[in-house]
């Protein structure tokens, strides 16, 4: 948050609210750096690959989750930080540390979790991978009927499309793209003409081609491989022919690929998104790995050539792309990995009855992925793109996959003449490219696409049906934390809610009129909507615990969710701690809050999950006297949710569903002694430690067999 952004709200915060009843609180001495915090999250990202509990392939795909956060986070987090080193007004983070601090504290965390990495990998589960006959090995430690099979492979499929790069007065130093792995190497002409010249030696390089497999089979068994970059060095001489070749060494570059648009500025946010991600492939260099062997001069070329300096500069000592390895995440061996989950429909969607019938009779609450997606929004959109008595279908798609069943019901819809009506959010980092051939393909189809609103992004996750049913119409609404997308879907737990309930289904009325006309509308009944109320809305739902506590009546919150960073949250929160309201926050990544200071956060509790699923749902319990109220929805309490995004969180009315919510979802996440981390005043976290007597309790699997 930017010093001026974070001034702002804490002075609307303190307008809104009575604090004389406390001394004045400081809140930005008792914070944690917003980067630094996001690196701990990795960190128990790393820990889950240590975990030797964990199959083989599956601390494999930790050790790879853990390398594209830190890829992520470089193209977006640290190029960030670089861009403020060269402005001319030095902007302190909320914590109080300049950009330079931050990077330099960033480097000195990262190079220790880097060796761990790469420790892990080579040292304990490429091993342990190769005495199940897994098995990835150099070039250099073939057999000579492996190496036979790995260059057959290589004239076959891999020579025909290389393309060396050498580097002299009429060949410049080549463009690097962003996460491509290259080979590095001096080549020396024997060419009197060269020699003469003083073009005798040159670097040059060779990108590894992105279309090819980097892991190479060796042989017919399909689980024996070599990697593409040694066997492309052991191939050296037909690249440079007549030439004198050095040791390859790998490399690779991160470039920033943040996209800011000046929306105002652009008259087709369409076109203009495409121009911007062509660009992105041509980002600032942030960082360059190397391979640990690479000689000094080399790695100082290097840095050169692409304007970074040493402290840009990480050695690997093992393979330069780890996610490249998830190859063998395909292989059929199941013993290897975690058992498929056990899906099931919630209790009253088992019922053969029609969807609707259901929905009107009863909320639903749905818990994924141990409730099936496909089997419940998947089969509800498809449902009311057959249905003859849907006239209308909205929704909001942020991010939905390469492969989505939903677009193709909503196309299905349109062209059964339904009126149809999607908000494609083009802004949705990283997924742009998809959105984009989705919002086209929705267009083709007659669907109205909508691209968002100017300067927000919608990140809401909301459907609406519209049913004919005789004596009028009916609205059917679906409303959730996670995206509707089914492949996250399998591995990120949410939670989302089907109703009939007619104020919150005239709410996304209005908030579809809102989204896709001029409408102004800000009164909701049941929703909470940002950028509209969601933050006055949070602030007073966690001041009137603060107002109960201070006069003696029962207080309590419990908040579930990705990330908190926004210091008006925070202020609210400390405010409440020292008016004894007890607080449980589980917060699965960046936390800025300092639990357990006295005086200022001792009755606040922070713990994070970090297991076999992406912990993802946003759930917000507030004890209220005895009138429990509890609230799901797509917000974190952060600036950008609560300021610059269209979010939306509605309150749950079914006293059972409140119930089952508050004991047995964030009653079991409270409980796990397993896979939780305790945060500490420190910043640190530590592992739950179980009593002697004490029954281990994962919640992740508990909701699986319950």
């Amino acid at each position: 948050m930017k010093k001026s952004e974070s001034s702002a709200a804490i002075a609307a915060y303190r307008e809104a609210v009575d604090l004389a009843t406390a001394p004045p609180l400081d809140a930005r001495k008792y914070l944690f750096n917003r980067e630094l915090s996001w690196l701990e999250f990795n960190r128990r990202v790393l820990e889950e690959a240590l975990d030797t509990s964990h199959p083989l392939l599956e601390r494999l795909k930790f050790l790879a989750i853990f390398s594209t956060n830190l890829d992520e986070y470089f193209m977006i987090r640290v190029s960030g930080l670089q861009e403020k080193l060269e402005e001319e007004s030095v902007e302190l983070s909320p914590d109080g540390m300049t950009p330079a601090e931050q990077l330099r504290e960033i480097s000195n965390r990262i190079r220790p979790m880097l060796a761990e990495h790469n420790r892990c990998l080579t040292e304990d589960v490429l091993p342990a991978l190769a005495a199940q006959g897994i098995v990835v090995n150099t070039f250099s430690d073939l057999n000579e009927a492996e190496r036979a099979f790995a260059n057959k492979y290589f004239l076959e499929k891999v020579f025909p499309v290389l393309t060396p790069q050498a580097v002299d007065p009429s060949h410049p130093f080549p463009y690097v793209s962003n996460l491509s792995v290259n080979l590095a190497v001096m080549v020396e002409s024997e060419s009197k003409a060269d020699v003469a010249t003083g073009n005798g030696i040159r670097f040059a390089r060779v990108k590894l081609p992105s279309n090819v497999h980097r892991l190479v089979p060796i042989d017919e068994t399909g689980s024996r491989f070599t990697l593409l970059g040694s066997l492309i060095a052991a191939n050296a001489d037909k690249l440079f022919p007549e030439m004198k070749i050095g040791q390859f060494h790998l490399f690779r570059v991160t470039r920033d690929a943040d996209i800011e648009i000046r929306e105002d500025e652009a008259n087709d946010l369409l076109r203009t998104l495409q121009q911007h991600l062509r660009r992105r492939r041509f980002g600032a260099a942030v960082r360059l790995e190397v391979s640990s062997s690479m000689p000094r001069d080399m790695v100082e070329y290097l840095m050169t050539s692409l304007d970074l300096g040493p402290e840009d500069v990480y050695a690997i000592d093992g393979p330069m792309n780890v996610p490249d390895l998830m190859r063998l995440f395909q292989l059929d061996r199941p013993e290897l990995k975690d058992r498929p989950l056990q899906v099931r429909a919630p209790e009253p969607l088992r019922r053969k009855a029609n969807i609707f019938d259901i929905i009107r009779n009863q909320d639903v609450l749905l818990h994924h992925p141990f409730n099936s997606f496909t089997s419940t929004v998947a089969d509800f959109i498809d449902q009311a793109a057959r249905d003859p008595e849907v006239v209308a279908i909205k929704m909001c798609l942020y991010r939905t996959g390469r492969h989505s069943p939903i677009v193709k019901s909503l196309m299905e819809a349109s062209e059964r003449g339904k009126q149809v009506a999607v908000l494609v959010e083009l802004k949705a980092r990283f997924d742009e490219e998809n959105n984009i051939e989705w919002a086209r393909q929705l267009e083709e189809a007659g669907v109205h696409v909508v691209y968002g609103l100017m300067g927000l992004k919608t990140h809401c996750k909301v459907a609406l049906v519209v049913r004919n049913e005789g004596t009028g119409l009916r609205r059917y609404v679906h409303i959730a934390s996670g995206n509707y997308n089914p492949a996250t879907a399998r591995i990120y737990t949410d939670v989302g809610l089907f109703t009939a309930d007619d104020d919150i289904g005239e709410d996304v009325t209005n908030l579809f009129n809102y989204l896709t006309g001029y409408s102004k509308f800000s009164h909701y009944k049941r929703l909470m909507v940002a950028p509209m109320n969601l933050r006055k809305q949070f602030l007073a739902l966690v001041d009137r615990e603060t107002r109960h506590a201070e006069a003696g009546h029962p207080a309590r919150i419990i908040a579930k969710m990705n990330s908190l960073t926004d210091l008006t949250m925070v202020e609210s929160l400390y405010r409440a701690s020292r008016a004894n309201v007890q607080i449980d926050l589980i917060i699965r990544g960046i936390c800025i809050l300092q639990p357990g200071i006295p005086g200022v956060s001792e009755n606040i509790r922070v713990r994070s999950i970090v297991g076999r699923l992406l912990e993802h749902s946003r759930i917000l319990y507030f004890e209220n006297k005895g009138n429990e109220e509890i609230y799901i929805g797509s917000a974190d309490w952060m600036s950008r949710n609560l300021d610059r995004r269209v979010e939306v969180v509605t309150s749950i009315r079914s006293s059972k569903l409140r119930k089952y919510l508050k004991d047995r979802i964030l009653g079991s996440y409270l409980r796990d002694n397993v896979k939780a981390r305790i945060l500490q005043s420190d910043g640190t976290y530590t592992r739950v430690q179980l009593a002697e007597d004490e029954i281990p309790f994962a919640c992740q699997t508990d909701f699986e067999i319950s």
